[in-house]
């Protein structure tokens, strides 16, 4: 972005993969050993997979296979990744973006378990927020808004006043679908308009405002 965006918020929601996290290594091995086992093209199942829960994306993926298998499938697959961290490091300015957040209202709201997602944020060494919204948290996965209307529950604030923080084509739907505004982070991002775009976390700068506000100068 060339121009500076400024927008307000009572309370931040933030994915974790692709807009905390760069885990794009460990999702890519995991996702195309289970693409070749099912004689899937590796290239078309990761269009499909960032910011869905993983059972989500099986069921896209091989429609009509019993929700039992996609289930079992998801909770193997979920066990892969949290034992391999090999290449998990933070998004750029996301430890300066965490710290700014500290005393304001925000959440993480993740399609990770809470394993995968303590230990995602350990090996980049990100703090974990105290709100987490996880797999196990919702019903529905991403492109629901279920997880980012729980987060702004928790945190007592009115979803028009939340601004999330997403990369992915599911979550930015979500996002809307909760009807927050979005802040989009990383190339993923800008195909899904966003209402503000930006490489990294590093475009982000935070201010607290009078009366609870947190003012967001983004580009």
């Amino acid at each position: 972005m060339t121009a500076t965006a400024v927008l307000t918020a009572r309370a931040l929601l933030l994915d974790m993969d692709g807009t905390l996290v760069n885990s794009d290594a460990v999702v890519e091995r995991i996702w195309h050993r289970w693409a070749e086992r099912h004689g899937l093209d590796g290239g078309e199942v990761m269009k499909v997979v960032h910011g869905r829960q993983g059972h989500a994306s099986m069921a896209l993926l091989l429609p009509g296979r019993p929700v039992e298998q996609n289930l079992a499938d998801n909770a193997r697959m979920l066990a892969e990744e949290t034992a391999d961290m090999d290449g998990v490091v933070p998004v750029p300015g996301a430890p300066e973006f965490l710290a700014s957040l500290r005393g304001l209202p925000h959440a993480l709201v993740t399609s990770a378990d809470i394993a995968l997602s303590t230990a995602r944020m350990a090996a980049a060494g990100l703090d974990l927020p105290e709100v987490r919204v996880t797999a196990e948290s919702v019903g529905a996965s991403k492109p629901d808004p279920e997880g980012f209307l729980k987060g702004a529950a928790e945190l007592g604030i009115a979803p028009a006043d939340c601004v999330v923080f997403e990369d992915s084509a599911a979550g930015i739907a979500a996002g809307r679908a909760a009807g927050m505004r979005v802040v989009g982070v990383g190339p993923r991002a800008g195909f899904h308009r966003p209402d503000a775009l930006v490489r990294d976390l590093t475009g982000v700068r935070v201010e607290a405002v009078g009366g609870g506000g947190i003012r967001l100068y983004v580009g």
